[in-house]
């Protein structure tokens, strides 16, 4: 056994997960001219139906709408606006479930179509219909298929790219194992093909990734590359859950168990849902500047964010939506969902709820954010930009 199977031996190996979910990438679906490649689908699917007849239950995370529509729509590739991408989301999507309909059917298993929004991660109703609904699909045999709402996500509130999807609905099913496939077969110290460049087989931590050559997309149809993976793999593995980094073609291998690609270990404990969006992949819409006194207390005494600690405001957002915390030096020391509009906010901060009561009434001295609305950063982070769609 090689020193990589003997550590994946101590935790939980895809050959001995029982509930996994794997992301396939538009790279991996798709023939030269990025068009959808029927063969290559029902290849993917044949190995998973295998894993589902075994006693696994598989979660599918699947890119690929765009690529589907292209022919139909008479595309020459991925479009670049935002409108005509959402249109052809919104053909290829049925498209590409009628295939993995097809496919699954030969093996006598159904699928169910999930897409998905970031509403239905943060917001505490929302994320628990999509649990319990994920939940219900997979206890009933069926393979949920899920991919991002693409016909209504917006650039400014999307999840980015469904390897960190994938990332958050492995946490949001509990799963054991995240499979990531791709058209490389591992994480490389270098570019694949460059001559000299190895394959990394084990990271058990951050520094496992210093002075490594991680790679931006590369693929015309696809929206990720090894950047997006490896930051997927931080997302999952920091909630106690191990990623597989593989590609298509080495699926079966690898859910057998096989030293195939890069395994990424646990880092982390497993954290609500909500959090672990906040913490990785919310785009903040805002900053709450706060004095010492407000940051200590939502890091150090974990409690909620009130007024009174509030010295300012930066941005436009609205109740509900996520916004960065930031020290009076402009360091993220927090993300939270706001319970103030960035027009309400001003007239509040700084006043204790006694005097938001005297001034605006009862009822209107709630926290800004609440403890269990908020996740601390424990290092400067930038906002992100927009991101391209999965």
């Amino acid at each position: 056994m090689t020193p990589a199977l003997q550590d994946r031996a101590a935790l939980t190996d895809p050959a001995r997960a029982h509930r996994l979910v794997v992301k396939v990438g538009s790279s991996s679906l798709t023939d030269a001219a990025g068009r959808l490649d029927v063969v290559k689908l029902t290849r993917l699917v044949d190995v998973l139906a295998r894993r589902i007849e075994a006693g696994s239950q598989v979660t599918l995370v699947s890119s690929g709408a765009i690529a589907s529509a292209l022919t139909v729509l008479g595309l020459s590739g991925r479009p670049r606006e935002l409108s005509m991408a959402q249109a052809a989301a919104s053909v290829g999507q049925g498209l590409l479930m009628a295939h993995y309909t097809r496919a699954f059917a030969t093996h006598k298993l159904h699928v169910g179509q999930v897409l998905l929004t970031v509403e239905d991660v943060i917001r505490r109703s929302h994320y628990r219909n999509a649990q319990s609904a994920l939940n219900r699909l997979l206890d009933l045999g069926v393979v949920p298929v899920v991919n991002e709402n693409d016909t209504v996500a917006t650039h400014e509130i999307r999840f980015g790219d469904n390897d960190r999807l994938a990332a958050l609905v492995s946490h949001l099913t509990r799963a054991d194992v995240l499979l990531l496939l791709t058209d490389v077969d591992a994480l490389y110290d270098g570019p694949p093909s460059r001559p000299g460049s190895a394959r990394v087989p084990l990271v058990t931590g951050p520094e496992d990734l210093d002075g490594l050559e991680i790679t931006a997309p590369g693929s015309r149809v696809g929206t990720g590359g090894m950047v997006t993976k490896v930051e997927a793999a931080r997302i999952a593995t920091g909630s106690g859950i191990p990623v597989l980094l593989t590609s298509a073609e080495n699926a079966a291998a690898a859910l057998q168990g096989a030293d195939v690609g890069t395994w990424f270990a646990p880092t982390g404990r497993r954290i609500r849902t909500r959090r672990l969006w906040l913490a990785h992949a919310a785009h903040t819409r805002g900053q709450v500047i706060l004095d010492d006194g407000a940051v200590r207390a939502i890091t150090v005494g974990k409690k909620s964010l009130l007024a009174a600690g509030v010295t300012g405001v930066h941005g436009e957002f609205e109740v509900g939506d996520p916004v960065d915390l930031v020290d009076t030096r402009g360091v993220v020391v927090a993300r939270g969902l706001v319970a103030y509009s960035a027009d309400e906010l001003p007239t509040r901060m700084g006043r204790t709820s006694a005097q938001l009561r005297e001034s605006f009434g009862d009822g209107n001295d709630r926290e800004v954010v609440h403890r269990d609305d908020l996740v601390a950063v424990h290092q400067p982070r930038q906002q992100m930009g927009t991101s391209p769609s999965p």
